[in-house]
């Protein structure tokens, strides 16, 4: 027979407090003294008290359902070069289109507020936040500033950080699995039965994720014989470090020279990386792609079945972080955390024909050579 659940009311009788109380103390309401928070919640821990798993999933349901006359809003934080620079770039328009959609759909507005705005400070941009009763951050498309830590009054915000920058403070994260996906890129073209296997990349987009890039690549690469193994080609050259970090992430191309030693000395079979950053310097050196090289796009936005590679799913990563911020706020967690957390969304693989099987690909490179086509 089940033992009978603790209730709220259970630990208010046994604290000599109202029920209220409880609730809050367990919610870790600021209202509340944080030693009474403390001893209530000490004294539930020792009674074996449980949330409702069932109850809390109704009062959340109800949440979303109730038309509110004001509701609740979240700063979506941004500091780029200019206010809505992020919108023109790859991934960060698709982060507030996904955070966006989940605010309403949990009941939250969604106000987007900008670092670099005229006579914006960080100790101002606080006070205003405050002062219109948001408290909860989304911190999103940040440039990559080395050393730079945001400077807010963090004890009056709970916050979630999409992406990798700013490091500081260390924020729970939300963002794509870039090593994974770079793995995932490498497992399918190893099964489709590719060995030299070339991976292409901006320095500056690797060292924006923490070099997983390059990380996942040199993990799956293993998996190939040493004498087929391919350094990867990081543009542009490591000198002067300024340069490339400071770059926005926008489209960039390689350098062809370079790129074109790079790709004479090593004959890669197939090539891993942002197509667009691949198609100019092909078309250069008169490469037909799947014919003279296969291509894999890790960005992939064609889902019509002519480009290999994997979606980034960059809209659920905006989704998950206000998933977690509102879970954070519900729980009254403010501050920077004491452990913070990440959370990786995964890529989804699609085939396409810039990435057949090698022994289709060989096929059609020997028809290419019969009929004179070939370089």
């Amino acid at each position: 027979m089940n033992e009978r659940r603790i209730t709220l009311t259970d630990v208010a009788v046994k604290a000599g407090v109202h029920v209220t109380t409880v609730s809050l103390a367990l919610r870790n309401h600021p209202r509340l003294p944080e030693s009474t928070r403390q001893r209530i919640q000490a004294l539930a821990r020792e009674m074996g008290y449980a949330p409702d798993p069932f109850l809390r999933a109704l009062v959340a349901y109800r949440g979303r359902i109730m038309e509110r006359r004001n509701a609740p809003t979240l700063a979506y934080v941004t500091n780029w070069n200019t206010r809505w620079g992020w919108k023109k770039v790859t991934a960060h328009p698709d982060f507030y289109a996904g955070a966006l959609a989940k605010a309403k759909e949990l009941g939250y507005g969604l106000d987007h507020f900008w670092l670099k705005e005229e006579g914006m400070t960080q100790g101002r941009l606080s006070q205003i936040l405050v002062s219109r009763g948001i408290n909860g951050l989304i911190i999103a498309s940040h440039g990559r500033e080395m050393g730079d830590a945001l400077q807010f009054d963090w004890q009056n915000f709970s916050a979630v950080k999409i992406d990798y920058f700013p490091h500081k403070p260390a924020l729970h994260n939300v963002t794509n699995n870039q090593c994974d996906i770079v793995r995932l890129a490498m497992q399918k073209v190893i099964a489709a039965g590719y060995r030299r296997i070339g991976f292409v990349m901006h320095r500056g987009w690797d060292h924006a994720v923490d070099h997983l890039w390059t990380a996942g690549f040199l993990c799956e690469q293993q998996a190939v014989a040493a004498r087929e193994r391919i350094p990867a080609h990081l543009f542009p050259e490591p000198e002067p470090v300024e340069r490339w970090l400071n770059e926005s992430k926008s489209d960039v191309t390689p350098d062809p020279k370079p790129f074109a030693r790079w790709f004479e000395k090593y004959r890669p079979e197939v090539l891993i990386g942002k197509k667009s950053f691949l198609d100019g310097v092909l078309a250069e050196m008169k490469l037909r792609v799947p014919r003279d090289v296969a291509v894999v796009d890790v960005f992939l936005e064609d889902r019509s079945g002519a480009i290999a590679g994997v979606r980034q799913n960059h809209a659920e990563v905006g989704g998950l972080a206000v998933e977690i911020l509102a879970g954070q706020l519900q729980h009254n967690k403010y501050g920077v955390p004491e452990i913070p957390t990440t959370t990786f969304v995964e890529g989804t693989w699609f085939d396409g024909a810039t990435c057949p099987p090698r022994k289709a690909a060989r096929v059609a490179l020997a028809r290419g050579m019969k009929t004179g086509r070939r370089r």
